[in-house]
């Protein structure tokens, strides 16, 4: 989980928002913010974005008196993440704690 001074570039947001889905086959949009550790006001754009360019779907369904919103993997998302964000993520890891570095 990243602190609170911890920031993470939107392209590996991306790539979490896609793993998680396609790890779960689908999720609620409140267990897909938590799993991923975003905040829902700050980074909904991104998941209307990757809705938009069809990488995910979302509906809805009912849950007791609520409706819930549920979001799953496309088949275009899943190749995205395999031909784009894996690649992407290997010539360019990302940094796990830049201020050791600083501290030393």
């Amino acid at each position: 989980m990243l602190g609170p001074s911890s920031y993470r570039d939107r392209i590996y947001i991306i790539k979490d928002i896609i793993l998680m889905l396609a790890q779960y086959g689908e999720l609620n949009q409140t267990a897909l913010v938590s799993f991923c550790g975003l905040n829902l006001k700050k980074h909904k754009p991104i998941l209307d974005e990757l809705e938009k360019n069809n990488l995910i779907t979302s509906g809805e369904k009912p849950l007791g008196k609520r409706i819930i919103t549920i979001y799953k993997p496309t088949p275009k998302g899943m190749e995205f993440c395999r031909t784009i964000l894996e690649p992407y993520e290997k010539l360019f890891p990302r940094k796990k704690n830049v201020s050791k570095e600083v501290t030393s």
